[in-house]
């Protein structure tokens, strides 16, 4: 019987040990941390044995394969001693993909995977679809091969989610941008990165689609050194020569091989430049599967957006209060910057990933009237941000960073928070962060 072991059981492991075992494998969960009640609960109600707060070698170096959370590193020292031991490693993504039939859509990018990936699953299953939606959203990828049948998938897929596929095929690649982000697990080397978002595409076919923004120049310098079997749709904020989707007199405009379709600007419910790039990438792949243009069109008009993308939380005394926590690299926060059109006070900080803040520099010197920083260690922010123009507060807390900016913000101001960072030093994780800031707000 082949032994299957899963390292990381949150929900991405605790489905990779369902869909497992349900193939009738030698199921064995590992975490180095503690397990969440619930995913114990459920572990034990399938009889999968488990362990927490250690990697114990000799029940897993015996396995014959081995699927990994994504969120563990490659210099994890168990990670280390499976690649001497050549045990294969693999991803949940991988594991999944080798037992459904389902045609995939998976997306990636540095930015905007999340609002792509919901809209384009919004318009499919507002059509009548039988469709799921998986990675780095919703129930695991794995859960749902083992538990439900879905003729289509749309998945969000990060880099690390990507780094052990090597079989996994999308039918419908999109990669949207490219922009230096979580370089720390990557030996701060931007080719690794943008390797691993390429990934996407390594088993397509001359029956598949590739859907890219044709703007980003790390994109275009990569797709000049490789040879693309996939039918090609690059996405652009003007038209031309091989633009399969593209903005023109406010029109959004889509071509695919059998039909085209135009969308008026005004009627879609995501604001923002960087939601019509989003909005562009899902109505290609919508297109690309013969959905009619009444659903496309009131669908992208129906969409409610992303908790913790530029959410709209409440005015208070005259100022916007908006939840970008989303934002984890800087990139994010340039978009979120440049749709605000007032004064703006920004909290950034966290867990620094490498960031290079020249990006939003001009930005900050523009629209910034004031700068919280809200992490365990400042420095960094201080050394770039001092002496830039807006006034800055530090806090230790959500409580604090909220307060100090009720303090500074005027009436007509906008209170952004968009850290830039990864969120681990002070909160659980990004809907962590949101939502305490959400709570600190609405108690104003």
């Amino acid at each position: 019987m082949k032994r299957v072991v899963i390292l990381g059981a949150g929900e991405s492991g605790t489905g990779s040990a369902m869909l497992a075992q349900s193939r009738g494998f030698d199921v064995f969960v590992s975490d180095a941390g503690p397990i969440a009640e619930a995913y114990r609960n459920e572990l034990s109600m399938h009889h999968i044995q488990w362990e927490q707060g250690q990697h114990s070698e000799a029940c897993i170096l015996n396995a014959d394969e081995v699927i990994k959370s994504p969120g563990i590193p490659e210099k994890a020292t168990i990670i280390q001693a499976l690649r001497r031991c050549n045990v294969p490693i693999i991803s949940e993504i991988e594991f999944a993909a080798r037992y459904t039939d389902a045609k995939i859509i998976a997306i990636t990018g540095s930015n905007g995977k999340t609002t792509t990936t919901l809209l384009t699953y919004h318009i499919l299953k507002s059509a009548g679809l039988n469709v799921g939606l998986a990675g780095n959203v919703g129930n695991s990828f794995a859960r749902q091969v083992a538990t439900q049948s879905f003729d289509y998938y749309v998945l969000e897929l990060s880099s690390f989610q990507l780094d052990d596929t090597y079989t996994f095929r999308a039918h419908v690649a999109v990669l949207l941008n490219i922009t230096p982000d979580h370089l720390d697990r990557y030996h701060y080397n931007m080719q690794e990165y943008v390797d691993a978002k390429f990934r996407i595409i390594q088993n397509q076919t001359p029956e598949d689609a590739f859907i890219y923004w044709n703007d980003d120049p790390l994109i275009q310098a990569e797709i000049e050194k490789r040879t693309i079997v996939a039918q090609k749709f690059p996405f652009s904020m003007s038209k031309g020569t091989g633009i399969k989707a593209f903005i023109e007199n406010q029109l959004l405009v889509i071509e695919t091989p059998e039909s085209q379709m135009q969308i008026e600007q005004a009627e879609l419910s995501l604001m923002g430049r960087h939601n019509l790039f989003n909005s562009l990438a899902a109505a290609i792949s919508a297109n690309l599967y013969k959905i009619r243009k009444e659903n496309i069109r009131e669908a992208l008009g129906s969409f409610k957006g992303v908790e913790h993308r530029l959410e709209s939380v409440a005015s208070v005394r005259g100022v916007a209060y908006v939840n970008d926590s989303k934002a984890t690299n800087v990139n994010s926060c340039w978009y979120a910057l440049e749709s605000v059109k007032t004064p703006i006070v920004l909290i950034l900080g966290g867990t620094d990933k490498g960031n290079d803040y020249s990006e939003i520099e001009s930005l900050v010197r523009d629209k910034v009237k004031a700068l919280i920083f809200m992490g365990l260690d400042n420095q960094k922010l201080h050394a770039f941000f001092d002496g830039m123009g807006p006034v800055i507060r530090e806090a230790g807390s959500m409580q604090e960073a909220v307060d100090a900016a009720y303090e500074l913000a005027e009436k007509g101001d906008t209170v952004l928070l968009s850290p830039c960072c990864a969120s681990f030093d002070l909160f659980l994780n990004y809907e962590d962060r949101g939502r305490q800031f959400k709570q600190c707000v609405l108690a104003l």
